[in-house]
């Protein structure tokens, strides 16, 4: 009997759990994807609580600048009118070092910051040295020759007094160092003395000078605290909402965000869209296709073919013109009035005419493409790798003696890969927090569902099993009565005395 009121508590017990497990299973189907839509909107925002602040502001993902330069085989015979040609040199490669300062949050939920880049030499991940020497086109002289081009006849030839007493060609043999940091430029120094204000530049003139141990300017974004619709989105830069370089207001809009983090949940149909100071615009990503990188669901983004499309191709585009053949950006009006186009490495995507022009170009899609790889919950970026090329429309300048009979071309100068992927601690603890425990949130609802589901049938089956011992124990009762009757039935016929003839009915069977 102990026994059996054993059994039922352990049945009841089990029943009970299995109904817990089954509510909480449920209970846990609806609310998860609300619980993690809330984490993730309280950890991506701009807020010092936030999981991913410090991530912002000190960005631990490792940076690389790699730089390939086309160094020019034949200058001379450019000089002659022949078509340029050139070998690629590089990659050398710098540690990028990004920290934001000036942090200040206002009124209107926005940030303002600004983001300080460090560059060091990598030589062992570089293909050469800082002190190898390229031969590459005189960006100074051959950029006032084209402002000259329509001047008089007069201030020409005196340029080109200038150039010669200076000892200025249309191509110098530089070092990497210089290129890349600057050099004393005796022509600069000369402009700054007799024609001061004319150029930006006070000291050594270099490609990447102004990057070093500075700023790309003061962005003003959204923090998402108040309105997470716009979290991340650029508000301003330098205090305005709009730029003035380009010829129309679509063009001069200042879209998307400050390029180092996404809105979250994400899907095929999203785009990447940020300002970059460089390119002095903003840019658009469109969805490539879906992968895992280090075991994180990834979305990757590409550029659109319509990316440095000239306006015939793509009208939106026709207020960056004036332009050239499509696939290169004329970006002279934030340059200083140079001549500098920028485009995808080795003109891929371009106008085939473009690489045609110059010898020793290759563009293909595998190392010439940019892409961004981004985790679509959070919208952080995983992998990155942007691929860009800065060029030179040069030609001969009537005049101008150090331009001789160059034939119009635009020239390539160098192409630079900024690229950066998660690692390490960084990468362990992103992969813990906003992929393995929400996976393991997702099965567990599903595997207590399950579990509650399973322990509701003991008791189920128990009862059913009881009722089928009570129906056999009634029934053999019920078949033990029958026998007892019959059998008296007969014994009481054997004792009672027979009728008259029924012996001889017996005799006669």
């Amino acid at each position: 009997m102990g026994k059996c009121i054993r059994a039922r508590w352990v049945v009841v017990a089990l029943g009970c759990a299995g109904l817990l497990c089954a509510v909480l299973g449920a209970v846990m189907i609806v609310a998860v994807p609300s619980i993690i839509k809330q984490q993730v909107h309280k950890n991506v925002r701009i807020d010092p609580s936030s999981l991913s602040f410090n991530m912002w502001k000190d960005i631990p993902v490792p940076f690389y600048l790699s730089v390939y330069f086309f160094d020019i085989v034949n200058p001379s015979a450019i000089l002659q009118g022949q078509k340029p040609q050139v070998r690629e040199r590089g990659p050398y490669v710098y540690r990028e070092f990004r920290h934001k300062t000036n942090i200040t949050f206002n009124d209107n939920d926005t940030v303002s910051f600004l983001e300080i880049r460090n560059f060091r030499f990598q030589p062992d991940k570089s293909n050469g040295l800082e002190s190898d020497y390229i031969v590459m086109p005189n960006i100074l002289v051959l950029s006032a020759a084209m402002m000259l081009e329509h001047r008089p006849m007069s201030l020409k030839l005196f340029m080109t007094l200038a150039f010669s007493t200076l000892s200025q060609r249309a191509f110098m043999n530089r070092t990497v160092g210089e290129i890349m940091w600057g050099y004393d430029d005796p022509l600069v120094n000369l402009i700054n003395n007799y024609l001061p204000g004319m150029l930006p530049l006070k000291g050594k003139f270099g490609l990447f000078a102004e990057l070093n141990n500075s700023d790309s300017g003061l962005f003003t974004v959204f923090t998402g605290i108040k309105d997470f619709s716009r979290i991340h989105l650029v508000d301003k830069w330098n205090g305005v909402s709009k730029v003035n370089f380009w010829h129309s207001d679509q063009c001069n809009m200042i879209n998307g965000t400050a390029g180092q983090m996404w809105a979250p949940f994400m899907t095929p149909e999203s785009s990447l869209e940020f300002y970059s100071p460089e390119a002095c615009r903003s840019m658009k990503l469109i969805y490539q296709d879906s992968g895992v990188f280090e075991g994180i669901p990834i979305y990757r983004f590409k550029a659109p073919d319509t990316l440095f499309a000239n306006g015939s191709v793509y009208p939106p585009n026709e207020g960056f013109c004036p332009c050239l053949q499509s696939g290169v950006q004329n970006v002279s009006t934030c340059r200083f009035n140079a001549p500098l186009f920028l485009s995808h490495p080795h003109f891929y995507n371009a106008d085939p005419v473009l690489a045609d022009a110059v010898l020793g170009l290759h563009p293909n899609e595998k190392e010439h493409s940019l892409f961004l790889d981004i985790h679509p919950v959070t919208g952080i970026p995983m992998n990155c790798s942007v691929k860009l090329q800065l060029s030179l429309y040069v030609k001969s300048v009537k005049g101008i003696g150090q331009t001789g009979k160059i034939a119009p071309v635009v020239l390539p100068m160098m192409w630079f890969e900024e690229s950066g992927a998660m690692e390490g601690k960084t990468l362990q603890t992103f992969y813990t927090q906003l992929v393995l425990l929400p996976k393991v949130m997702h099965y567990a609802q599903y595997v207590l569902l399950a579990l509650g589901v399973v322990l509701l049938l003991v008791p189920v089956i128990y009862q059913i099993r009881s009722h089928e011992r009570c129906y056999l124990f009634w029934n053999s009762n019920k078949k033990g009565s029958k026998d007892k009757e019959t059998v008296q039935v007969y014994s009481e016929s054997l004792m009672t005395p027979a009728a008259k003839g029924t012996v001889l009915q017996e005799a006669r069977l």
